[in-house]
């Protein structure tokens, strides 16, 4: 019994992974030609990949300072060999546009990424995209201080009533309430 249990979910976990293997190459080839150009030009106007350009550096030069330590005597063996494979390797970042211009066109009909990448090839779209990053972290810093005075006043605004509506045993935010004790000075 325990066998046949083990079998099937095998088989079941089998079927998935074949359906699953064969769902994303169909579903790659139901993207027109000219929607997967339309996914490019918006993911090169958004320049929407760039930030993952330093990855095979910051691996090669990781990979070189653990090599390094464990074997100094062979550095220059080791930073050339890390440098050829890392550049061999290099060419495989194209893989990733092809993967974000597929997730781009999944999530986007083809009128939608023309008009994304005509906005960000505009003078505005690539001030928001450089300025972008600058303006979010201004408008943090403004929602932190808004949101500190909302509670303050909030405070303030419910201890005042609550003084009003229940004045024996109103607690002020902060302080000891009617029926509290307050600590001994």
């Amino acid at each position: 019994m325990i066998l046949t249990q083990s079998a099937r979910r095998l088989a079941t976990a089998v079927a998935a992974a074949a359906f699953l293997a064969g769902a994303a190459p169909a579903f790659a080839q139901d993207v027109s030609d000219s929607h997967l150009k339309a996914a490019r030009g918006a993911l090169d106007a958004l320049e929407a990949t760039q930030q993952y350009d330093l990855i095979l550096p910051f691996a090669a030069r990781a990979l070189k300072e653990e090599l390094i330590r464990k074997d100094p005597n062979l550095q220059d063996v080791i930073i050339a060999t890390v440098d050829q494979k890392a550049l061999e390797l290099a060419s495989r970042r194209g893989d990733l546009e092809r993967e974000a211009a597929l997730a781009y066109a999944r999530n986007f009909d083809e009128a939608q990424l023309k008009a994304i990448a005509e906005f960000y090839s505009s003078e505005a779209g690539k001030a928001l995209i450089e300025k972008g990053p600058a303006v979010i972290r201004d408008l943090d810093k403004a929602a932190e201080i808004w949101q500190r005075g909302l509670a303050r006043d909030l405070a303030a605004a419910v201890a005042q009533e609550l003084q009003v509506k229940a004045p024996q045993s109103a607690a002020t935010p902060g302080q000891p309430g009617a029926t509290e004790a307050a600590p001994a000075q």
